[in-house]
C-alpha cells in the first residue's frame, strides 16, 4: 500500500510560478515510478509529467513542456512539480500517482492522492 498527499496549490496571476509537493508513504518510495495528473472541471484526466524510480526519466505533456518540471528526493519520500509560466488553461486540481503501468501511454496508476487545487487567473 502506499499513501499519497500532495500540497502546495493554490491561485496564482498568469506569469506566475507555484511549487507542489507530494508526500509519500507505505511502501518503500524508491521502489515505484511516479507521476503527476490534472483534471479540469468538465474534462478528462490529463497526464503531465512522469518520473522513474532514480529519476533519469522524466516524460512531459507536450502541454507542460519547458514550464513544468518534475522531480523526486528518494530520501525525503517526496515528488516535487515545478510550475512556471504558469497559464489559465493550468487551472486544475493535480494529483500525484504511484505505481505506474503503460510507460509511454498512458501511465495507469495503482495509486494516487486526493489532490491539490491549482488556480491561475488572467
Amino acid at each position: 500500500q502506499v499513501q499519497l498527499v500532495e500540497s502546495g496549490g493554490g491561485l496564482v496571476q498568469a506569469g506566475g510560478s507555484l511549487r507542489l509537493s507530494c508526500a509519500a508513504s507505505g511502501r518503500a518510495f524508491s521502489s515505484y515510478a511516479m507521476a503527476w495528473f490534472r483534471q479540469a472541471p468538465g474534462k478528462e484526466r490529463e497526464f503531465v509529467a512522469a518520473i522513474t524510480r532514480s529519476g533519469v526519466l522524466t516524460p512531459y505533456a507536450d502541454s507542460v513542456k519547458g514550464r513544468f518540471t518534475i522531480s523526486r528526493d528518494n530520501a525525503k519520500n517526496r515528488l516535487y512539480l515545478q510550475m512556471n509560466s504558469l497559464k489559465p488553461e493550468d487551472t486544475a486540481v493535480y494529483y500525484c500517482a504511484a505505481e505506474l503501468r503503460n510507460w509511454g501511454s498512458t501511465y495507469d496508476f495503482t495509486y494516487r492522492g486526493q489532490g491539490t487545487q491549482v488556480t491561475v487567473s488572467s
